[in-house]
């Protein structure tokens, strides 16, 4: 009798790994707001589906590709937060089953493929929940790993061609992880190629990469998306705030140590069994192996040289599944014990950071939060349903923040006038259904997000500042708390401005007569 493919065990697991990674990321991305990173894309997503782009319309250092990515998911399911999160959701469920997928055909167990995925499926983006542009970099990167790996153990062309545009995609989520990681892989990839003299990869990756890039430069020129730009803007500017930070850059060993011990002490295991392997086995340097092994260390070192240099919230936790799965493949047919301390270990550690990360949601700044306080966020708007408003900033009293939000709204609902809007609330224009012009996803305030005075590239923002105000003839601009008037005033004499303080939380800035910028 021939077997039912589709009610196999395996096909079974692989159902059941995609619904549980869609359902807990969606279930913890409600849990809470970190307003300008829960939000980072829901408004520039919805602009992009406007017909608004970025780079040129607002000034952007990552996340195009995830802008236009969400733009597709509101396009396809409608505007709100559900549909926002689904598409973290949907990533999550992707990289799951490809981790599933990845173990099997490196000849793990099938039971023991679907536990350390399960364990990756609560590590990985439920940290954050929402759409944001290290993991998408970091997970667009970690499919790039997965076709390599596939692509050197089976040598077929299908995996070449989506090397380049995974890597591509990760890229244009954020440039670093990806860069780390692309430079690493192009080393271990050349080696392998001179010493296995296997260059079949060559032509499907470069031509599918080469292809990819004219149809993005196509899609940009189109759509009035200047090349320079976007090299100003996504290369050249970040290339300046990096230079800060490795001047800045200062490791504490043992602070690292402690921080990252699940991680190193899953590594090292891998690293054991390699370097055993190393001086046991005759030209071990030489099999394949040895190369899986070199991909995996060098994507893990890269991941821990991002988290210290960028100084956020860690989120790769979900490298422990993956390292321990793979040490487990190459330990092979050892005493059963043996491998069950290292699931243990592995469900110990899931379990440790589901419960800092997931549940006290630490990645949005929401540890301390007593989330029986929370509230439901259709109480702002009912596009926001199932969100359980709580926030860092008023995390004692999330009511009290969604009457300041409502006054707000209404403020910007009643004024007819064409407007600009700079908030931290990145979220207005979709609840009002307008298009509210601002010139940056979010404002810090330590030049990580726009030029500010000093900078090299403070003149082109400030340009497109003013093209902005020019071209959809703004009529005010709307700034709410934290965002203040030197955010305005640095970039346009404030003789251009008659000045209204509202609130404590929002003020206005009409524009008049100014001459020297030939306003209105």
């Amino acid at each position: 009798m021939k077997k039912n493919i589709f009610f196999s065990k395996e096909s079974l697991f692989i159902l059941f790994l995609f619904l549980f990674s869609l359902l807990i990321n969606q279930h913890y991305a409600n849990r809470g707001a970190f307003p300008h990173d829960s939000f980072a894309h829901f408004e520039t997503g919805f602009r992009v589906l406007l017909g608004e782009h970025p780079f040129k319309d607002y000034w952007i250092v990552s996340g195009p590709f995830i802008d236009y990515l969400q733009g597709l998911f509101f396009y396809l399911f409608g505007v709100n937060w559900q549909v926002y999160v689904f598409h973290a959701s949907t990533i999550n469920a992707i990289v799951t089953v490809s981790t599933f997928i990845v173990f099997r055909n490196f000849g793990l167990n099938v039971f023991y493929s679907f536990l350390y995925s399960l364990f990756f499926s609560i590590l990985a983006y439920p940290s954050s929940g929402t759409p944001f542009v290290d993991h998408h970099s970091t997970f667009f990167s970690l499919l790039g790993i997965y076709a390599l790996l596939l692509g050197i153990k089976k040598e077929k062309n299908s995996y070449w061609i989506l090397l380049p545009i995974f890597f591509i995609c990760a890229f244009l989520s954020k440039q670093v992880p990806a860069s780390y990681i692309i430079v690493s892989i192009i080393i271990i990839l050349s080696f392998y190629s001179f010493d296995k003299k296997k260059y079949n990869w060559f032509k499907p990756f470069f031509l599918s990469g080469a292809l990819f890039i004219i149809f993005l430069l196509f899609f940009g020129y189109i759509n009035g998306i200047s090349l320079s730009s976007f090299l100003e803007q996504y290369i050249f500017y970040p290339q300046s705030i990096a230079e800060n930070r490795f001047e800045n850059f200062k490791i504490s060993p043992l602070g690292l140590a402690g921080h990252f011990k699940f991680i190193f002490l899953s590594l090292l295991l891998l690293f054991y069994i390699n370097c055993k392997n190393f001086f046991t086995i005759n030209k071990y340097y030489k099999q394949k192996k040895f190369y899986y092994f070199l991909i995996l260390f060098f994507f893990s070192i890269s991941l821990i040289f991002h988290q210290i240099l960028t100084r956020n919230q860690t989120f790769i936790f979900f490298l422990i599944p993956i390292l321990v799965a793979f040490s487990h493949i190459y330990l092979g047919k050892i005493r059963p014990i043996f491998h069950f301390l290292i699931v243990l270990f592995c469900l110990f550690v899931t379990i440790k950071y589901h419960f800092r990360f997931n549940e006290g949601r630490k990645f949005h700044e929401l540890i301390n939060s007593n989330f029986e306080l929370a509230l439901d966020a259709k109480k702002i708007d009912h596009k926001l349903t199932g969100l359980k408003w709580i926030t860092p900033e008023f995390n004692n009293n999330p009511g009290a923040e969604i009457l300041i939000i409502n006054k707000i709204k209404k403020i910007l609902q009643n004024d007819k006038r064409k407007k600009m809007v700079l908030s931290n609330y990145p979220f207005f224009s979709v609840i009002l259904e307008k298009k509210f012009f601002s010139t940056t996803r979010w404002h810090i305030f330590d030049g990580t997000d726009y030029p500010q005075v000093g900078n090299e590239y403070f003149l082109s923002y400030q340009n497109l500042f003013v093209n902005v105000l020019r071209e959809n003839n703004i009529k005010v601009i709307y700034t709410i708390f934290p965002v203040k008037k030197s955010n305005i005033y640095d970039y346009i004499n404030k003789n251009c401005f008659k000045e209204e303080e509202i609130s404590e939380y929002i003020a206005s800035y009409e524009l008049k007569l100014c001459k020297e910028l030939n306003f209105p």
